[in-house]
C-alpha cells in the first residue's frame, strides 16, 4: 500500500496535455490523493477521458477545452476552473508535441538527402514547422503560466513544466522539439528565481523514454517489436527498459507535496533509467 500525501488532499490541480498518456496518469495519481483535478486537453475528448476515468474511480475531476498556445483561450480555461473548484494550488505544464517540419528524416548529413525529395533534410526544415513546436511548448508553457500563476500567488501554490532528455543533449532528427525543451526548462529555472521570494515553487520533470501514442509509430513496428531506434535507446539506457507512466509518479508527488520538497526550486528532475548518466563506453 503506497503512502497518501493527506497534504494534497482537497487541493486543486491543473493538468494541461491531461489527455496524453503521461499526463493523464500523471492526473490520475493526484487524484488518489484526494486532489481535485481540471483537465486541460486539445482536443477536448481526451481530456473526457482521463476526467471520466477519475470520476469513475471516486475522484473529482472536470474536462476543459484549452489551446495553451491562445492567452484568452486559456484565460476562459481559467474562469471555467475557479467557477467548478475555486481555487488552483499545482499546475503542470504538459502540453507538447513535435511537427514533421521541425524534424530531419535522418540523423547525420548526407549530400544525397538534399536532392532525395523522399527525405527531409536540414535544408527541408520549416519556419512554420519550428514555430508550430515553439509555440506549443514553450508558449504553451509561458501563456498557462502567467494566467494561472495568478491564483497560485494566492494559495502559494507551485508549477511542474515537463522538460525532455533532449533538453541537456539534443536528440538527433528532433532539433525543433529539443531547442523547444531546452528552452522550457531554461524558463523553470528563470520562473522560480522570478518568484521564488512568494513562496511559489517552479521545478520540472523530465522523462527519458517512454512509450506514448506520440512517439508509438517511431519506437515500434506494426507487429509491436522495436523499431532500430528504439534499440539504440535502450542500448544507452543502463536499465536497458523503456520508461511506464507510473515511473513519474515519485517525482510527481514529492514536487507537488511542498511537505516533502518545500524548499526545492528551480530544479529539473531526470526520470530516465540512467540515460544521462551513461558515457556509451
Amino acid at each position: 500500500m503506497k503512502p497518501i500525501h493527506h497534504n494534497l488532499k482537497g487541493k486543486v490541480a491543473v493538468v494541461t496535455g491531461g489527455g496524453g498518456v503521461l499526463c493523464g496518469s500523471m492526473a490520475k495519481e493526484l487524484a488518489k490523493h484526494g486532489m481535485k483535478i481540471a483537465i486541460l486537453n486539445y482536443p477536448k475528448e481526451y481530456g473526457d477521458q482521463t476526467a471520466e476515468a477519475i470520476n469513475d474511480a471516486g475522484g473529482e475531476a472536470i474536462s476543459v477545452f484549452c489551446d495553451v498556445t491562445k492567452h484568452d483561450v486559456v484565460t476562459q480555461a481559467k474562469d471555467e476552473v475557479i467557477k467548478a473548484f475555486g481555487r488552483v494550488d499545482l499546475l503542470i505544464n504538459g502540453a507538447g508535441g513535435n511537427h514533421p517540419g521541425g524534424s530531419t528524416t535522418n540523423e547525420y548529413y548526407n549530400e544525397a538527402d538534399v536532392a532525395n525529395e523522399e527525405v527531409r533534410s536540414f535544408f527541408d526544415l520549416t519556419v512554420d514547422g519550428f514555430n508550430h513546436v515553439f509555440n506549443l511548448n514553450l508558449m504553451g508553457t509561458l501563456i498557462p503560466s502567467q494566467v494561472f500563476t495568478k491564483e497560485l500567488l494566492k494559495t502559494k501554490g507551485s508549477i511542474i513544466n515537463m522538460s525532455s532528455m533532449s533538453a541537456p543533449s539534443p536528440m538527433t532528427k528532433v532539433p525543433a522539439y529539443s531547442a523547444a525543451k531546452a528552452g522550457i526548462e531554461n524558463f523553470t529555472k528563470w520562473m522560480a528565481v522570478h518568484f521564488g521570494e512568494t513562496g511559489i515553487r517552479v521545478n520540472a520533470i523530465a522523462p527519458g523514454f517512454f512509450l506514448t501514442e506520440q512517439n508509438r509509430q517511431l519506437l515500434t513496428n506494426e507487429d509491436g517489436s522495436f523499431t532500430p531506434r528504439t534499440t539504440k535507446i535502450l542500448s544507452q539506457t543502463p536499465m536497458n527498459r523503456l520508461g511506464k507512466p507510473e515511473d513519474l509518479h515519485g517525482a510527481l508527488l514529492w514536487l507537488a507535496d511542498d511537505e516533502y520538497s518545500g524548499f526545492v526550486t528551480g530544479i529539473s528532475v531526470p526520470i530516465d533509467g540512467g540515460f544521462m548518466a551513461y558515457s556509451g563506453v
